[in-house]
């Protein structure tokens, strides 16, 4: 009898072979040697029953059917890998003790726990747990194995995340779908997360821009020229700051306070994964799904960085020893001159800014492995680029400044000066390089950096506090306050990973993490997840929620499930199942409370009204066939999406006309004998009539501005809207109302 090896994936059973049975051989979907069988499960061989498997009269998609909760949750084989589950079924006949190498965490636990329930294996089981695929990292592992009885809490808590997902899922999915006749998607994370979205959008559509001014004062003490800021009320009339200026334009002044402070900026933490998404999605654009695809394939192709599906931006004190050696393996390749430039001494077991163990969960930080990069794409290149820097970056000095704060007084008016005098580069220089590159947007970054208060500088910036100065000229600046910004999927990696609570401080995001949207591993799936059920769509960077996004959460809101929208309670539920996995909370009770939930979803929505039907839908929500013909419910619940529980395939073939609730109504059309009611569209905002010869249509942008709906019944009901600042097509700005000149077409122009 042999020792059966299950790996989660080829690429990891072969790295495997190679490290403790070299000449183990090939047979296309295993490897065996004299001692070892290794073999892989190509992800998820086994999913959780559909509802139709445990009662015929779940093929029809029924509300008055609902809840569905089973007394136990069946298991199927997927049927596009059965060759392969059956592959391991023989093989474990040939054995006497199984190995689970399956990924270390909590979605590779239970892969392997799915295998094992439904193939039935009583074999012994040992674990192997490992952060990269190097060969010594494998055979060190193997040397460190635990019996299968440690994880047991882990196999607990995967088991209990898959099933509350098929429960919220094939559930609400269901009944939201049957109740408004419209393919609709819910699930336990990606529904809050979508939340997040909305919630954004309603914050840019209800904002008013409000114009101010500002004074900047230039001033000169012999040879020294600065600029500072007036300090006081904002400024909202343009004729006080110009006589602002005038008061104080070649007048004499002096040094009211003169502060120099030393400071000293630290390297950035390692990366985790969600860091890393976030990093790349804002320098490359890369989406957070590209990300990871790219980051797993230089963990398990190339073998050139640890795992990369971690939480973690620490090192345990193991970690060390590995960091030095891979600081000396990275001699002689592109990073040679940082290398030599490194400071060895800086990375040690007491530094806690980097060795922290108590922060490190299931796997530490993502790190380069001592294995030289080649022959990677360029893509990975850039990510590779980009862990490799952040490493090297921890082998370097703080970086140290003096900031210098002048308060100039002028007249009685007071100006604020601050500038940042650099001392010494430090950890910077990793990235002085790249500093050179121009920004893709010039004249946005130029202007960016012009409206900082604070100043940068690298020579030396020296006032005298007892000499006078002299206002050499006050200019005025028009300004305007911001809305919030669309999410990118950077930005919403974020969002997500703090339940939702934008938080900037470093200390209290580590705090929120165990009560995050998701984990790393599934958080990109969900924002694709949302992408294919057409609830967003990217236009650039940018995340826009779609027509049929805006609904969901409105009837979802409407129903009175505010608690399925929520970011924090589902945030609770992950920490929950983090609890689980420790053995501090029970599982048991967790899918008791799922189970609740569950059912009060389908009670809500039995008595909800059914949502109005509209014809004006985003062109990304529109689908051809018949809405009564359902699929299979609540998608594969035991992916590695937290939230991964819509409908599958078979269900997103069928149509579904886009419904909407009364609040989506911005008013009723102003064209003579219409009827019909104005609707917000992915472009625009239309009548429900158009498809009956109604063209009225206001094109959401105009004269370079977004409106909101406010702005559009406005137009719509009283003709015009107020004084706001709209763009030429030369670019020039201006303030003017924008006027309803065609109650027939829609066409908009100004006064």
């Amino acid at each position: 009898m042999k020792i059966l090896i299950i790996a989660e994936k080829p690429d990891m059973g072969r790295n495997i072979a190679a490290a403790i049975d070299p000449k183990a051989k090939n047979h296309r979907t295993y490897l065996e040697g004299e001692k070892y069988i290794i073999t892989w499960a190509i992800g998820h061989l086994i999913e959780l029953a559909e509802p139709e498997a445990y009662d015929p009269k779940y093929k029809k998609w029924n509300i008055n059917d609902l809840p569905i909760i089973p007394d136990s949750f069946k298991l199927v084989p997927n049927r596009k890998t059965i060759d392969q589950l059956k592959i391991i079924g023989q093989l474990a006949k040939r054995s006497n003790l199984l190995i689970n190498a399956c990924d270390a965490g909590r979605e590779g636990q239970h892969i392997f726990s799915l295998i094992q329930r439904h193939l039935k294996l009583s074999h012994p089981v040992k674990r192997l747990w490992i952060s990269d695929l190097t060969p010594e990292t494998i055979r060190k592992g193997f040397a460190e194995m635990k019996d299968a009885a440690a994880y047991e809490n882990l196999t607990r808590a995967a088991k209990a995340r898959s099933e509350a997902d098929w429960l919220i899922g094939m559930n609400g999915s269901r009944a939201f779908t049957t109740k408004h006749n419209v393919l609709l998607s819910v699930g336990r994370v990606q529904t809050p997360v979508l939340a997040l979205i909305y919630d954004r959008q309603k914050q840019i559509e209800a904002f008013s821009s409000v114009t101010f001014f500002q004074v900047e004062g230039h001033f000169s003490q012999g040879e020294r020229t600065y600029k500072g800021l007036w300090q006081g009320d904002r400024l909202t009339d343009p004729s006080k700051a110009e006589m602002l200026a005038r008061k104080v334009k070649g007048k004499q002044g002096r040094i009211a306070s003169y502060e120099v402070k030393d400071t000293k900026e630290y390297p950035f933490k390692l990366y985790d994964l969600t860091l890393l998404q976030r990093e790349a999605n804002g320098k490359y654009g890369f989406s957070a799904k590209k990300t990871l695809d790219l980051a797993q394939a230089l963990y398990e192709k190339h073998k050139v960085i640890s795992y990369p599906r971690t939480n973690s931006n620490y090192v345990t004190e193991q970690n060390i020893p590995e960091m030095h050696n891979t600081l000396s393996s990275l001699q002689g390749t592109g990073y040679d001159d940082l290398v030599k430039g490194a400071n060895r001494s800086l990375v040690h077991k007491g530094n806690k800014f980097i060795c922290n163990p108590a922060k490190v969960d299931d796997h530490h930080a993502i790190l380069p492995t001592n294995r030289k990069a080649s022959g990677l794409t360029p893509d990975e290149q850039k990510l590779y680029d980009l862990i490799v820097r952040r490493f090297l970056s921890q082998f370097y000095p703080p970086a140290e400044y003096k900031m210098h704060t002048v308060i100039t007084d002028v007249e009685s008016e007071m100006f604020k000066t601050s500038v940042k005098e650099r001392k010494s580069l430090g950890w910077k220089i990793i990235y002085a390089d790249q500093q050179k590159e121009k920004p893709k947007n010039v004249k946005g970054a130029a202007k960016e950096e012009e409206d900082k208060e604070e100043i940068e500088v690298n020579e030396p910036f020296i006032i005298l506090p007892d000499a006078s100065v002299v206002c050499s000229d006050a200019v005025v600046k028009e300004k305007e306050t911001q809305p919030p910004k669309h999410y990118t999927e950077g930005t919403l990696l974020k969002a997500m990973e703090s339940a939702g609570k934008q938080i900037e401080d470093e200390e209290l995001r580590d705090a929120m993490k165990e009560s995050g949207l998701g984990t790393p591993a599934t958080r990109a799936a969900t924002i694709e997840r949302l992408k294919k059920v057409g609830y967003v769509e990217m236009q650039g960077k940018k995340v826009q929620l779609t027509l049929k996004g805006r609904t969901v959460i409105e009837l979802i809101r409407g129903a009175g499930i505010e608690l399925l929208t929520s970011p924090e309670m589902t945030g609770h539920w992950e920490r929950r199942l983090n609890e689980i996995s420790r053995g501090t909370a029970s599982d048991g009770q967790f899918m008791e409370n799922v189970k609740k939930f569950a059912t009060m979803i389908v009670e809500k929505v039995r008595v909800q009204s059914r949502a109005e039907k509209t014809l004006f839908e985003s062109e990304s929500t529109t689908q051809k066939g018949s809405s009564k013909t359902r699929g299979r419910a609540g998608g594969r619940s035991t992916g590695r999406s937290g939230g991964r529980t819509a409908t599958t395939k078979a269900s997103t073939r069928t149509a579904a006309k886009t419904a909407t609730t009364t609040s989506s109504i911005i008013a009723k059309c102003p064209r003579p004998g219409c009827g019909g009611s104005i609707f917000m569209g992915r472009k625009g905002y239309g009548c429900s009539n158009y498809n009956v010869g109604c063209k009225f249509v206001i094109w959401k942008e105009n004269y370079g501005r977004m409106l909101t709906d406010t702005q559009i019944k406005a137009l719509i009901e009283k003709g015009k809207t107020g004084k706001m600042k709209l763009e030429r097509q030369d670019g020039t700005q201006f303030q003017a109302k924008l006027i309803l000149k065609s109650v027939e077409s829609g066409e908009l122009t100004f006064e």
